[in-house]
């Protein structure tokens, strides 16, 4: 991986309201999702891709802490960085920041593993070194 990830952007819709004419505290999650997609893309590897290799990647885990509501139309940015990478099991850590207050909305974090298309867990170590590679990479880098 060359340079510097770019944190993924987003602006808040409505849909993703309440009542009370905040986002929805379950949007933050899917923003996460997305924001994990991105992240992935970054690096050079294509969720389609892992699955047409017979991959998958579910999410077991997750925690959301929220800090600053975010409004309709707030323009957010979701940084993700590597907190954890075992070869089968990754934590990915989240931060959700308003772009134009720079106040931190929220923070979180996913806990995936690796599994094949019987639902074995696998490990990318053994069984996909080039992978491995990018995700110590990613781990080294921010340590």
């Amino acid at each position: 991986m060359k340079g510097k990830l770019i944190p993924y952007r987003r602006t808040a819709q409505y849909y993703e309201t309440d009542r009370m004419g905040i986002i929805h505290h379950s949007n933050y999650i899917r923003w996460m999702e997305e924001a994990r997609m991105d992240f992935l893309r970054q690096l050079g590897i294509r969720y389609s891709d892992l699955e047409a290799a017979g991959l998958v990647s579910p999410i077991y885990e997750v925690r959301c802490q929220y800090r600053h509501m975010v409004r309709f139309e707030d323009e957010v940015t979701v940084e993700v960085s590597v907190a954890k990478y075992t070869g089968v099991k990754l934590v990915l850590n989240y931060r959700i920041t308003n772009e134009t207050s720079g106040e931190l909305c929220a923070e979180g974090e996913t806990t995936s593993c690796f599994m094949n298309s019987a639902g074995k867990l696998i490990s990318f170590k053994k069984e996909y070194p080039e992978l491995h590679r990018i995700f110590e990479g990613m781990k080294d880098n921010q340590d």
